[in-house]
């Protein structure tokens, strides 16, 4: 199984009508991308056919969605530490529906292993139910915020993390049941949101996730190991189950796998939610994986894997609860504007409602420069202020 894109092609739609029939019979599943310029393809057969035909359509540019095997740690933990994936399970994209994939973990153990990807709500990094956090400490505690904020639950330079809650307070109930309906990603210029629709009755065989990057849906078909790639292949999208479950990487920053969950009626009863049948409050379950964080890392779980972090929370009580919420409130969900705020992006777009209030980038100072050949035999250019 892999991914391929074709970027920017001429007659795109007479070029999936050629390659659908042509590769009918060789069992190849091909969905095309228009919004995003690029195609997702799922095969349990080889790709070569695909690749060969491609390379005969003129201006074409064809490249492997394949994440990389290893990666060169730059957190402040794990610096220079030079982590390659297990022969076992040798890249972080799964090679079969099911199967095991790499993880590579620059932020706790320094390690790179094989592992199952649905979330473990006991893991390192986990963020499940009426938000229970496992931080990168591995003390587990609660957050329980408000229904219809949002919060940073993760800030750092290159990497910025929003999450949504929902929820409800019953009558004569001193805060709202929370729980985590989507999530809002900044990185570079790039925004990615995952999110759990709303829905009323829970139904297994039916697709709750809606997820979105750069403001354009995503297509992902609802086929157990089927992947979509941006057109850079920096972010990879792949399911681990025909619904409701998927594996996020981002290239050397994080990935995440999440799932959605609704609340069960034994759910309910057990914690007094009073949840009725207008609303099974979706929600999701997630686990993170990071590649690079700083030591100025903050947000409710990014603070956890600060370098010698040591936590707040009464570790002897059956409920460890983190408060300073105010801290962490964001004004919307693609929003960098949280009070701890470590995001240094370049600008974003200032007239997209949906990012809130625009970042502004820090300002450059401008001189003069002269510029000559520097008469070495590599023919490069030698500049002066």
């Amino acid at each position: 199984m892999g991914s391929v894109h074709a970027r920017k092609l001429p007659g795109i739609t007479r070029l999936a009508r050629v390659l659908r029939k042509v590769v009918r019979s060789m069992d190849i599943r091909i969905w095309f991308d228009s919004r995003r310029r690029g195609m997702t393809i799922q095969s349990g057969k080889l790709l070569v056919w695909t690749l060969a035909i491609l390379s005969c359509v003129q201006n074409t540019v064809v490249s492997f969605a394949n994440l990389p095997d290893s990666t060169t740690c730059v957190t402040e933990r794990c610096y220079g530490r030079h982590l390659t994936c297990p022969s076992e399970c040798p890249r972080r994209a799964s090679a079969a529906p099911g199967s095991n994939s790499c993880h590579i973990d620059c932020s706790t153990q320094c390690e790179a292993v094989c592992k199952q990807r649905k979330p473990d709500c006991d893991g390192l990094g986990a963020v499940c139910d009426d938000p229970r956090f496992v931080g990168g400490d591995g003390v587990m505690f609660y957050f329980h915020g408000q229904k219809d904020e949002d919060f940073c639950i993760v800030t750092d330079h290159r990497l910025h993390i929003n999450a949504h809650f929902i929820g409800k307070r019953p009558a004569g109930r001193p805060r709202d049941y929370t729980w985590v309906q989507s999530l809002g990603i900044l990185f570079d210029c790039h925004r990615l949101t995952v999110a759990a629709t709303k829905v009323a009755s829970w139904d297994d065989s039916a697709d709750h996730l809606d997820i979105r990057f750069d403001g354009a849906e995503i297509y992902l078909p609802q086929i157990e190991g089927a992947m979509w790639a941006s057109a850079s292949a920096e972010v990879v999208v792949e399911r681990l189950a025909t619904y409701n479950a998927v594996h996020v990487v981002i290239e050397n920053l994080l990935a995440v796998s999440l799932s959605v969950v609704p609340i069960t009626e034994h759910e309910s009863q057990a914690h007094n939610y009073q949840i009725t049948e207008d609303d099974c409050f979706a929600h999701l379950q997630m686990q993170f994986f990071f590649l690079e964080l700083s030591s100025s890392v903050d947000g409710v779980l990014g603070r956890t894997y600060q370098l010698g972090y040591k936590t707040p929370v009464k570790r002897d009580v059956p409920m460890p609860v983190i408060g300073d919420a105010a801290k962490y409130v964001s004004s919307s969900l693609l929003s960098a504007d949280c009070a701890v705020n470590q995001f240094w992006p370049v600008s974003l777009v200032a007239d997209d409602p949906e990012l809130g209030r625009p970042l502004e980038a820090e300002p450059f100072e401008h001189f003069d420069v002269k510029c000559q050949s520097s008469g070495t035999e590599y023919d490069g250019m030698l500049c002066t202020r």
